[in-house]
């Protein structure tokens, strides 16, 4: 199973705002929806290509009711999430699952909400320690070298 995470514009309900469109109402319909962040919205698809097709056919909802989408397959990482550029990647087999985690993007996690992203690259299999705030955890986002360098 593939999870898709849309993560909310700041001060908008991710929920009430993507929801209030029919189109992307009846689109998520068939998934059941959880919460792993504050104001997210979460769902589990059937594979990597199912979960980008979703966003596919969510695409224009996600231009205005999101600031970004993060996805997790168990066949790259049980623990990480991909960046949907990366996913995508991954999906149209333009990069293997193993050759994706170098470039990192890594928030902090403090009540539940996602804070400032740390770009960070992997080195002999570990990540640098998270140190621009205080926090409970981190959750890591795997990156293409692109977003990488935009970051």
């Amino acid at each position: 199973m593939t999870e898709v995470c849309l993560r909310g514009q700041p001060d908008t309900d991710i929920q009430e705002a993507l929801l209030a469109y029919e189109t992307a109402r009846s689109a998520l319909a068939p998934y059941q929806h959880h919460h792993p962040f504050e104001n997210t919205i979460a769902v589990e698809t059937v594979s990597l290509g199912a979960a980008i097709s979703l966003l596919n056919d969510l695409d224009w909802y996600l231009a205005r009711t999101t600031r970004g989408t993060l996805l997790r397959d168990p066949s790259v990482s049980a623990s990480e999430w991909l960046s949907r550029d990366l996913a995508e990647q991954v999906r149209n087999g333009e990069i293997p699952p193993d050759d994706t985690g170098q470039y990192l993007k890594v928030y902090g996690l403090a009540d539940r909400e996602l804070i400032e992203p740390m770009y960070v690259t992997r080195r002999a299999d570990s990540i640098p320690e998270y140190d621009l705030a205080d926090v409970e955890a981190t959750v890591v986002v795997r990156v293409t070298e692109r977003e990488f360098e935009r970051g």
